[in-house]
């Protein structure tokens, strides 16, 4: 279902190092399928948690309408970068994700909102926890189901 990575000799092999740079970027780029066939791709905060990915979003939206009508995402995360001028190439780490997207509720929207604070802004949980509760009605939560992923890396 998915296509073998082409470039073998980049691909992480160790899933804790996918892990890790998923934990650490500081977010990442879901790609939806639009009704008019077209890719709509969108900058977005995460939380990478239980092999889960979740983000929030205003109820509506370009996104939540494709998610809506296609539930098949692909999220992009790139980890640390630099440019090496002289070798005309740049080192890397990214991560690729597909799954499925839905649409969240009850106590997971609420763990996921106070897992996107302690990511974001860990100095500020007591005021965090309020802000979701009076936030928390007017805000979507949608968790990736992750089918298939992989990391790639020059190092």
């Amino acid at each position: 279902m998915f296509r073998q990575m082409r470039r073998q000799n980049r691909k992480i092999e160790i899933k804790e190092e996918i892990d890790q740079i998923l934990n650490k970027g500081e977010y990442g780029t879901l790609a939806t399928i639009g009704e008019n066939g077209y890719p709509h791709s969108v900058p977005i905060s995460y939380v990478y948690y239980e092999k889960c990915i979740y983000f929030h979003s205003a109820k509506v939206g370009h996104k939540i309408d494709n998610i809506k009508n296609h539930e098949k995402v692909s999220f992009n995360v790139v980890g640390d970068t630099e440019v090496l001028p002289s070798k005309f190439s740049t080192k890397y780490e990214s991560v690729i994700a597909f799954g499925i997207a839905t649409e969240i509720d009850g106590e997971e929207k609420e763990m996921a909102l106070l897992k996107l604070i302690e990511k974001y802004s860990p100095e500020f949980l007591q005021e965090g926890k309020l802000y979701i509760s009076r936030a928390k009605d007017a805000t979507s939560v949608m968790k990736i189901s992750i089918e298939h992923m992989t990391g790639k890396a020059i190092k």
